[in-house]
């Protein structure tokens, strides 16, 4: 990261706060004086896409109706998309994409194309700025979706040619820079959480003692384990198992009671970030299938995060979704122990004899019971969360600390793009 940067003599404001002041000699025009809208045009014979991430990417064809497809317009390389579509419905995905492929997308979106000699490439990164900081603001209605004629006056700024050029090969090779370092940092974290993933196997299949004799756990996925150990079928463990509402109770802000689903739960606790609320009336209902206590197994049955099982460590009641399984232990297994079970790769590999498809996205009661545990006396239970906890202390502080570097390296990179673009830096 570079602490000196350069700056031009002389400054003026270019009218909107996004952009603040920029270097005196750039133009400020209007986004309709350098883009306009491009008249739509079908050409089903190119694959569908649309943005995924400030990216045009290829969508499924297969997925897609033909007399849907025959609606669709081209967008051409080279072309800019606008996804103008439920602004307020995803503040995060990035809507305006520069394409580099020939495909169809819906006629919902907006396809630009220049009327001046642009350097592209800059303007991906300025209009990358504009969506985040600007864009989003725009539109009416409850779906909030903005025409080329919300967009068409929005001020964009015009630096000499050549300046565009320089700016975008100067950030092209920056972000390269910063991209590869994250990619680095990430690889890294990924490494972290399969060393733990390997030592939680070892810990709940053989122990701490590497001495003990061991004996063939019958288990194919499990392997020798040692020979005073038992392995017992979930259904054999639990006082209860069951699992939430199947039904949607309305959200009520100034309701009483958390309505918990598998986005609040991860392997350490709750995350209440995105949190809804249910009435009591509602939160009575669902409490009665499924009444949680603290200490119980919260278990995610559904999608992407199904397999994730944590510890309730809430005094109050709560509502639970039936993406998610309540699990209540018999007393000769720890419930520390059996969330370090439930955790590790041992349970996805037995999942995945169970089922088809090669991945694991729902899990029934039924294929839960069936689950094979490994139970060790009680007592090396707790010592082998003890050594957990000491483990995790120390894995998950350098899995922070490295996600801390990502997330310092990604503002950097924000911050880069912004002040590159609109001559906060001189890079010329």
């Amino acid at each position: 990261m570079e602490n000196k940067v350069d700056r031009y003599s002389a400054y003026q404001y270019a009218g909107e706060d996004w952009l603040g002041e920029v270097p005196a000699h750039w133009e400020i025009r209007k986004l309709k004086h350098i883009f306009f809208e491009k008249k739509m045009k079908s050409n089903p014979q190119l694959n569908a896409g649309s943005i995924s991430f400030g990216e045009v990417v290829v969508k499924n064809d297969e997925k897609i109706p033909e007399s849907t497809k025959a609606s669709y317009q081209e967008v051409l390389e080279g072309e800019f998309l606008i996804n103008p579509l439920n602004l307020n419905y995803d503040l995060i995905s990035l809507r305006i994409a520069l394409s580099r492929i020939n495909v169809v997308v819906s006629s919902g979106y907006i396809v630009l194309k220049n009327h001046e000699d642009i350097d592209k490439q800059y303007y991906k990164y300025l209009l990358h700025r504009y969506d985040v900081a600007y864009m989003k603001l725009l539109g009416s209605g409850v779906r909030q979706t903005i025409s080329f004629n919300h967009i068409a006056n929005s001020l964009l700024l015009f630096p000499p040619k050549e300046e565009q050029t320089a700016i975008a090969q100067f950030l092209d090779r920056k972000t390269a820079q910063i991209d590869k370092a994250i990619a680095q940092k990430e690889k890294l974290i990924e490494l972290l959480k399969e060393r733990r993933q390997i030592l939680i196997h070892k810990a709940v299949t053989r122990g701490l003692n590497p001495n003990l004799k061991l004996k063939p756990s019958g288990v194919e996925w499990i392997g020798e384990i040692p020979e005073h150990w038992e392995v017992k079928k979930l259904n054999h463990m639990v006082k209860l198992l069951v699992d939430g509402t199947h039904f949607s109770p309305k959200s009520d802000f100034e309701g009483e009671y958390k309505y918990v689903t598998a986005k609040n739960i991860k392997e350490n606790g709750f995350d209440f970030g995105d949190l809804t609320f249910v009435s009591k009336k509602d939160h009575d209902s669902i409490y009665k299938r499924c009444p949680v206590k603290k200490g119980d197994i919260l278990y995610i049955k559904d999608g992407a995060t199904a397999g994730v099982a944590m510890v309730n460590d809430l005094d109050e009641e709560f509502s639970l979704l039936s993406s998610v399984a309540l699990i209540r232990l018999i007393d000769f297994v720890d419930k520390e122990y059996f969330k370090y079970f439930l955790n590790s790769n041992l349970i996805k590999s037995f999942v995945l004899t169970q089922i088809s498809g090669g991945a694991i996205t729902r899990l029934t009661l039924e294929l839960i019971k069936m689950f094979k545990i490994v139970v060790p006396p009680i007592e090396e239970q707790y010592l082998i969360v003890e050594y957990m906890h000491e483990l995790d202390k120390k894995i998950f502080t350098l899995i922070n600390s490295e996600n801390t570097v990502v997330e310092k390296l990604k503002e950097y990179k924000a911050t880069l793009i912004n002040s590159a673009v609109t001559g906060k830096i001189k890079v010329v």
